[in-house]
Parts: C-alpha cells; sequence; structure tokens
C-alpha cells in the first residue's frame, strides 16, 4: 500500500485517502512493524501511531458527511486536507526512518537529527488539526472532543522535543541570531560563477552544482523518494519513502536526493548554506537552530557562524526540474488565460501587457516615472486576485523588493503596501519569501515613515500566516521592530503590530525573542492604559505567551497578576475570559503564583465568573478554582 500512497498528491487527498494513510501507519507497514522497533524511539513511534489512530473516528465521519453531502466536502476539504495528508506523510516516513535506526547511542547525529524531526511532525500534525472547519464538516461532539485531546497531547509532544533539544544542545550561540540573519540576507550572492574562491561555505556549495546536474541525470535509479506527477494546488509536496521491496508506480516521478533538505526529506524550495557548505530548507534550518543546536545536522561539525545564505544556483535547478515535471505551483494563468472559478477561462493578454509595461517602468532612471508606476500597481493590486496573480507573473515582486530599500518615502510607501496587497493571494507569499523580502521589510518597519511601518507590520502578518513564515521572519529581527511599533506606533500601527507578533508567537521559539524585546512591559502599559482602547489585543497575546517558561516568569516579575485580578473584577467578558486563561497558565504547578492570587482575593471573582462567564471563561475559573482548594488543604 505504501508505493500507491506515495503517488498520491497531498492537495487531491480525499478523506478515504487519508483514513487508508493513518491505517496503513498504524497496521505496522512502517519500518517492518512496530514489533521491532529499536529502543532507543520505541517510545516515541509507540506514542505518535497511538496519537494518528486517534485520527480514524474523525476521518470516518468526515467521510461519511462527504458521501451525504459531496459538493460541501470537497469545497471545505480543499483548504485543510493537503496539510494533514503532508503531516501524516511526514510522520510516516519518520516512523521509517526511527524503526530502521540501529545505534544505540543516542547522542550521535541521526540519533539527533530523528529526535528533532519527532519535534517538526508532531508541530505539523498540531496545526494541521487546527486547520479542520469541524462545523462545516458537522463532526459530532464526541469527536471534537477527541480531537481536541489529541491536540492538547500533540502540543505537549512538541513543547518536550522542544525542551529535550534544548537541554542536549543548549551550547552558548556565538552571537545575536537576528543580526547574523538580517546581514546575511544583505548581501548579494552571484551565480557559480561569480562566487569568490575566498567564500568557503558558498564556494563549497556552488562546486557541487555540475556533481548535482549529473546526478540528476540518473537519479532515477539512486533516490528512495518520489513524488506523484501532477498538479498539487497547494504547492505542496507529498514525499515519501518507499520499502526496497516495493516496485516503482509508473506514475511517480523520483526526486534527485540533491534537491531533498537532509532534515524534512523533503523537496527544497527555499534551500540555504550553513557554514559547513551543506544544504538545507530554510525553515527546517532555522528551527534545528532555534532549539540551541550549533552543529550541522548532516555532518555534526561545529557551525562557525549562524549565517544561511541562499543558495540560488540549487534554486535555480530545483524550479527548473519544477517546471519540467509540471510540479510547480499553479496560478492559474495560461498562454494569456486566466482560469476563473467556476473552470472557465478569461483572455487577459492586454491586461499582462499593460502590466508588463508598469513593471517595466519601476525599473526606469526617471524618479517620477517610477512612482507613478508603483502607485498604479498599489491600486491595481488593491482592487481584485486577477490583478494579483498578473503583476506577481509580470515579475513585479523582485522589483518591488528591490524599491523597498529607497530612500525615496512615496515610492517605499507604495512598494510595501503593493508587497502587502499582493500577499493577499496565497501562491504569492511564497514567492514574496523567495525574493528575500523579509529583511527589506524589516529595515521598513524599523526606519520608514508611520505609513510604510504599519503596512510593514502587516505584511509581515499576512506572510506568517504560513507556518514556516513564522520560524523564517522570527530569525529576522523583525520582533524588536514591531515590539517598538507596539509601544511608540500610531494607533493604527499598534494594531498592526499587535496582530503580527500574536501570529508570530503562536512559534514556540518565537516566545522567548517576544520576551527579550520587551513585549510584556509594553502589553502591561495597554493593560493599564485609562483609554482601555488595546486591551483585547494585550490580553489574547499574553495568552499566547504564558505557556512559555522565559515568558511566565516575566509576566510576574512585571506585577502583572494584580491587573489580571481586576480584570476578572471589572473587564468585559471576552477580557475576563482571557484573564481567567493567563491566570491558570502562570498557576499551573507554581504554588507561589497560586498563593499569590489567594492573597489577592481572587477567590470571590472566580466564583462569580463560574457564575455568569462564557463557556471558555467558567472551564479556566473552575480549574483555578480547584488549585485554590488544594493549596488550602495542604
Amino acid at each position: 500500500m505504501a508505493g500507491g500512497l506515495a503517488s498520491h498528491q497531498a492537495g487531491d487527498a480525499s478523506p478515504a485517502f487519508l483514513l487508508r494513510l493513518v491505517h496503513d501507519i498504524i497496521s505496522g507497514n512502517v519500518g517492518g512493524g512496530n514489533g521491532h522497533l529499536n529502543v532507543v524511539f520505541k517510545k516515541d513511534c509507540t506514542d505518535l501511531v497511538r496519537r494518528i489512530a486517534l485520527f480514524t473516528h474523525l476521518l470516518e465521519e468526515i467521510s461519511d458527511f462527504g458521501q451525504s453531502d459531496h459538493d460541501d466536502a470537497s469545497s471545505s476539504a480543499s483548504s485543510w486536507s493537503a496539510d494533514l495528508a503532508v503531516a501524516l506523510q511526514a510522520a510516516k516516513r519518520l516512523l521509517s526512518v526511527a524503526s530502521a535506526y540501529h545505534s544505540n547511542n543516542s547522542s550521535d547525529g541521526a540519533a539527533k537529527r530523528i529526535t528533532f524531526q519527532f519535534q517538526c511532525v508532531t508541530w505539523k500534525l498540531e496545526k494541521a488539526l487546527e486547520k479542520i472547519p469541524y462545523d462545516q464538516l458537522q463532526i459530532s461532539e464526541e469527536v471534537q472532543e477527541q480531537v481536541s485531546l489529541v491536540k492538547a497531547q500533540l502540543k505537549r509532544a512538541t513543547e518536550r522535543y522542544g525542551s529535550l533539544n534544548l537541554r542536549k544542545f543548549s551550547n552558548a550561540l556565538p552571537q545575536p541570531l537576528e543580526k547574523e540573519y538580517d546581514r546575511t540576507n544583505h548581501e548579494s550572492l552571484a551565480m557559480l560563477d561569480g562566487i569568490p574562491e575566498n567564500w568557503g561555505p558558498q564556494r563549497h556549495g556552488a562546486d557541487q552544482v555540475t556533481k548535482i546536474l549529473e546526478r540528476v541525470k540518473s537519479s532515477s535509479t539512486s533516490s528512495e523518494v518520489c513524488l506523484s506527477n501532477e498538479n498539487d494546488s497547494k504547492g505542496q509536496e507529498n514525499v515519501a519513502i518507499k520499502g526496497t521491496e516495493e516496485l516503482k508506480k509508473p506514475d511517480a516521478l523520483v526526486i534527485p536526493d540533491d534537491f531533498l533538505c537532509p532534515i524534512s526529506l523533503e523537496l527544497m524550495r527555499d534551500p540555504v548554506i550553513v557554514a559547513t557548505g551543506q544544504t538545507y530548507e530554510r525553515s527546517y534550518i532555522q528551527r534545528w537552530i532555534d532549539c540551541g543546536n550549533i552543529t550541522c545536522p548532516k555532518t555534526q561539525q561545529k557551525l562557525e557562524n549562524l549565517t544561511l545564505t541562499p543558495n540560488y544556483v540549487l534554486r535555480s535547478l530545483i524550479n527548473q526540474w519544477c517546471a519540467k515535471h509540471n510540479i510547480e505551483q499553479p496560478c492559474g494563468l495560461a498562454n494569456g488565460r486566466l482560469k476563473k472559478s467556476d473552470g472557465s477561462f478569461r483572455d487577459v493578454s492586454g491586461d499582462m501587457a499593460a502590466i508588463q509595461a508598469l513593471v517595466c517602468k519601476l525599473s526606469s532612471r526617471c524618479l517620477e516615472e517610477r512612482r507613478a508606476a508603483v502607485a498604479e500597481i498599489r491600486s491595481l493590486s488593491k482592487r481584485s486576485t486577477d490583478n494579483r496573480i498578473l503583476i506577481a507573473d509580470a515579475g513585479a515582486i523582485p522589483v518591488l523588493v528591490n524599491l523597498l530599500t529607497t530612500d525615496d518615502v512615496s515610492l517605499q510607501e507604495h512598494a510595501v503596501t503593493s508587497v502587502l496587497n499582493l500577499s493577499i493571494f496565497e501562491n504569492n507569499k511564497s514567492l514574496i519569501m523567495l525574493a528575500g523580502a523579509i529583511p527589506s521589510i524589516v529595515q521598513v518597519l524599523r526606519a520608514g515613515s508611520m505609513e510604510a511601518r504599519e503596512n510593514a507590520a502587516a505584511t509581515l502578518f499576512s506572510l506568517s500566516l504560513a507556518d514556516e513564515n513564522k520560524i523564517i521572519i522570527g530569525a529576522s529581527g523583525a520582533i524588536p521592530a514591531l515590539v517598538d511599533l507596539l509601544q511608540h506606533g500610531s494607533a493604527r500601527g499598534k494594531k498592526d503590530a499587535a496582530t503580527a507578533l500574536f501570529n508570530l508567537c503562536i512559534y514556540q521559539g518565537n516566545k522567548g525573542r517576544a520576551v527579550r524585546a520587551g513585549i510584556v512591559t509594553a502589553l502591561l502599559k495597554m493593560l493599564t492604559d485609562s483609554r482601555n482602547c488595546m486591551v483585547d489585543e494585550a490580553l489574547t497575546i499574553l495568552s499566547v505567551l504564558a505557556s512559555n517558561h522565559d515568558a511566565k516568569a516575566a509576566i510576574v516579575k512585571a506585577s502583572t497578576i494584580p491587573v489580571l485580578i481586576d480584570l476578572l473584577r471589572t473587564g468585559l467578558p471576552r477580557n475576563k475570559e482571557n484573564a481567567a486563561a493567563i491566570l491558570l497558565s502562570l498557576c499551573k504547578r507554581d504554588s507561589e503564583n497560586l498563593a499569590c492570587i489567594s492573597r489577592l482575593g481572587a477567590a470571590i471573582p472566580l466564583t462569580e465568573l463560574t457564575k455568569s462567564g462564557t463557556e471558555r471563561a467558567k472551564r479556566k475559573a473552575t480549574s483555578l478554582l480547584e488549585h485554590l482548594h488544594k493549596l488550602q488543604q495542604l
């Protein structure tokens, strides 16, 4: 069955396909069966399979719903099934690798990578479950409760693996990652012939290109990783390790080994070179570094620096290979015709010509001509999705990114707003990231006009909706700049900064960065502002941060607890709910904080909340009162 599953594309994953994939994982068809697992990862594999087994009832209900209301199910499936398929197949690959691991030395390089991959896979599964539209699919309350349990288990497992990585590899970083990353991305890396001999890792990566080209030609017989030769509407790669005993499917396309990230075993979209000369997918190596590792995952050599240099040569080869095999992200544009939502086509050749002329003017030597062109691009990109597709197809994104660093205020404002508008179309997000836009957006966020800073923050929020981008943006130095805007920006700027910070802090590695940037002080000021204009935003961000150890300590140190208890008494229903949730996070397994809220008289407003609060507020208040009761019994 594994070979058949491998030939599917994530974007085409039906509930029946997902259910078969789950059954394949739990039936023990991975890595020779769970009974033969090596002792090092036996518990990890068993726990992962047990959690995936709990997906069964959910997928059965979704499948039944699809049979009774096929159209609605199909339309909703397009927004979540691809992510779940990618996560499940990543789990399947990992189980295969972990069960085949034979070393008893848990500190060696392979063991570290496998431990890290367990963290990545559990995180992917948790995020995939969050995207399922349970109400649309009419999932029963019983199954929804079961899913909530699984999500909680996955979240704890992700945090546990993160803590394990930090304990194992907590060597001090040689210098702040934000500064290192920011400087690196402003360097211009030429193609193969333009790389100087003294650029060690970059030159090393480029020297491998000729060998890669040779291997690509003959890789169909050497690689164990395959990809279906079908379009993926989500633009995501669906890779699976095949058992050596299985025959290749006629529709399976073999991915060259050099195009795969050594950490994720997936096709790379944004390959970067580390100090040892090895290449990885940016989001995965960044997450590796965020866990405190200062060694190369593949060679286990210590990294002399944490610079991540774009491997433009390899990226170009991957893009050419994807285009040749028809697996590049589709934009719906072909031969001057744009595909509409109903499947029909509209002739846009005239629009394309006009937009291409505008894009050419973006590089004009005449300042006024550049200003007029970028203003028109801004206007067009605001109007419709079709315009966003055509503008990106005309090659505007790299030119707009270059304009972000201009000294002309008007040009910069129009350019960053155009990038914001273009990012609304999902496929454009990856193009913006591949254009290396983040360092320039952060520069605008730090030093631009207030309008430009507002729209830079909104752009970072839009781009951070993709989970892998949360990691990259967090490492770019964006968080301190956002915290500064949160403290000193206009009313709109503060709102944009708060939204971006909330989304970025969903990723665990960014919470510590936010704390170090002084976010807790800024949020406390918002909570005590007499105008009460951003209390909701402050509480929402604090509720996300409170699960982080450093954030928890900073929140308590800033004397936030009395303010939260006051909000329990006087706040709006939503404020009371979030205040109770934050207090519960602060008091779990912390008798000192629990005693503090007891002394401050929290029991009375908590008791009132159990009677008149929202459903979530009632649950949080009840749990806190139970903890207080246990404290009094000690």
